[in-house]
């Protein structure tokens, strides 16, 4: 039986991915806000299969 509240990868790449953020001015922000930050990661990564 699963858990009531679980998160989906898809999900999660839809709202907070790359793609996403580029796709709107504000999420563009964000993402330069993260740069001139020194930000590692700018988005959440993808899922990684062998």
């Amino acid at each position: 039986m699963r858990r009531t509240l679980e998160g989906t990868k898809v999900k999660r790449q839809h709202v907070s991915g790359f793609r996403a953020r580029m796709a709107t001015p504000g999420g563009q922000e964000v993402l330069n806000r993260r740069r001139a930050k020194g930000r590692h990661k700018l988005a959440i990564s993808g899922s990684k299969r062998a």
